[in-house]
């Protein structure tokens, strides 16, 4: 009998009431709940987990405990003691609508909590009515209240294309969260989840005793599913994928982890998967699909990163300091850093002497539908066009056909409206490059050797490509180039079989001019 997935089920009781799958996190959170201090944030990227983990908070703290049977917690020292719970998920809002809409998502779930402790509720404004209920609770049941604000962002983030409106949002929410400060001694615990850090929200400058545990290495797995928790906590799912398929069980967990994990949120090296494409992957029968991706459109990062002509080819390997990742100012926003609280880009290495982290794309899901997104962004693709490439590129340099694969570009290039190409090689560099990054395979331009910068370099199991491009230059020119600079020489002896390509592209013509490949016998 097939298990009980909780795709897009991020309520803790009912996962454990009707019997779902539940990865047990209740032993970071008793170190979370337990820990000094007692108003905490954490950021993570959508569809990671945190309105479950606000949801197994609010059920520890009410005092639940037949709910916690057989889970980590129940044999730790916790007083199981019931204190009143102000549970509020600004998720459902449609904020653009305006400052109206903002006051109805705060009003209800505080209206609803004064029913349920049966105390009165009044108020004017967001902030009284905050304000007002925590003191009738602690007034009435002689209890520290405890806060949980999930997704305590999301209208800021919704109205940041709409000024005005975001203005008015912001200044509302500035008061609403300084309600936290005012009100601190009757307040036993406070956690907000979000997925960015605005430094202008008085949440961050006003509260002194506020916790961000974002980047603290011990709650990296707050969130999120390990290696261990995968290989034990979805044995089943495993198996029954490995038999279904009949393929070796290490292959089949080494491509998860190359698809769905990556994810890492300290100086730890220790990384996680993302639990929704977990899930769904498991569910689908382990088909590998872009799960996460796909439920949201990352339209407004691509306009930032076009608005602030960020490098695309420069995203991987990015070096960022910890204040950097760490703010968000909407007046003057880092495309990295929001590309980074996103999950579109995580930390890949830590560098101690200078405080210093890497960025690069999570995994391989992100990758490939990340260029996608910006493939469409910038010229325009049709599906058609893309499903051409997908079903030809892949195998030919899989197979080793350069052939094929070169004839393949052409027709995809001329369905690029010609007002919309750049005389610039960097731009049919970036073009290429992401159409190999769409398609899943391994790219990596402007790459690093000794002899210098490579354009484009494409690994597959058996073979190594070599590119290099010129604009309104000769195939030729290009393979003296990768000659003289030893472009292949780190891959000698790699037991891979070798190509140089050069390409040339015709501005006019607006599409590729010639291409010369050649592939020297091994040594």
């Amino acid at each position: 009998m097939k298990r009980r997935l909780p795709i897009g089920i991020q309520d803790f009781v009912k996962i454990r009431e009707e019997a779902y799958v539940y990865v047990d996190k209740t032993a970071q959170i008793h170190t979370l709940i337990t820990g000094s201090g007692g108003v905490f944030f954490l950021s993570r990227p959508r569809r990671f987990g945190k309105s479950l983990l606000c949801s197994t908070v609010k059920a520890l703290f009410e005092g639940r405990r037949e709910l916690f049977s057989g889970l980590a917690i129940d044999g730790l020292d916790w007083e199981w003691k019931k204190y009143p719970v102000i549970h509020i998920d600004l998720n459902p809002g449609n904020y653009e609508l305006g400052l109206d809409e903002l006051t109805v998502t705060i009003k209800r779930p505080l209206e609803q909590c004064a029913g349920r402790y049966n105390v009165p509720f009044a108020g004017e404004t967001p902030s009284d009515y905050f304000a007002r209920l925590i003191l009738n609770l602690y007034e009435k049941y002689g209890e520290k209240a405890v806060v949980i604000i999930d997704e305590y962002d999301k209208p800021l983030l919704t109205t940041i294309d709409t000024p005005e409106t975001h203005a008015k949002i912001r200044s509302a929410l500035k008061g609403f969260y300084a309600v936290l400060k005012s009100y601190d001694q009757y307040l036993k615990f406070v956690l907000l989840t979000g997925v960015t850090k605005f430094s202008q929200v008085s949440v961050f400058s006003d509260l002194n005793n506020l916790t961000d545990i974002s980047l603290n290495p011990n709650f990296y797995d707050i969130c999120g599913i390990t290696q261990e928790e995968l290989e034990s906590g979805f044995r089943p799912e495993i198996a029954e994928t490995v038999q279904e398929k009949n393929i070796d069980r290490n292959e089949y967990l080494a491509r998860i982890k190359q698809f769905y994990n990556g994810y890492r949120f300290s100086k730890k090296e220790e990384t996680v998967y993302n639990p929704f494409g977990l899930l769904n992957h498991f569910f689908n029968h382990g088909d590998f699909q872009t799960y996460w991706f796909s439920t949201g459109t990352p339209t407004f990062l691509i306009k930032l990163i076009e608005r602030q002509k960020i490098d695309i080819l420069g995203l991987e390997k990015s070096a960022f300091t910890l204040a950097s990742m760490q703010k968000f100012n909407v007046d003057n926003m880092d495309a990295l850093a929001v590309l980074y609280q996103s999950g579109y880009l995580t930390i890949v290495d830590y560098n101690g002497e200078f405080n210093e982290y890497t960025l690069d794309y999570p995994n391989e899901e992100v990758r490939s539908a990340f260029a996608n997104a910006l493939l469409e962004h910038y010229i325009h693709a049709s599906a058609m066009d893309v499903n051409a490439l997908a079903i030809t590129l892949p195998k030919a340099l899989s197979k080793g056909d350069i052939e094929t694969a070169m004839n393949a570009l052409p027709p995809f290039f001329a369905s690029i409206p010609y007002d919309i190409q750049i005389a610039d090689e960097k731009y049919y560099q970036t073009v290429i490059h992401l159409i190999f990054r769409m398609l899943g395979l391994y790219c990596r331009s402007e790459a690093r050797i000794a002899a210098g910068r490579i354009d484009t370099l494409v690994e597959t199991k058996k073979h190594v490509y070599c590119f290099e491009f010129k604009l309104n230059g000769s195939a030729e020119e290009a393979l003296k180039q990768i000659d003289s600079k030893e472009y292949l020489l780190p891959w000698e002896g790699s037991g891979k079989r070798l190509f140089k390509v050069g390409v040339s592209f015709d501005f006019e013509k607006r599409n590729i001019g010639g291409w010369k490949a050649v592939s020297p016998p091994p040594p």
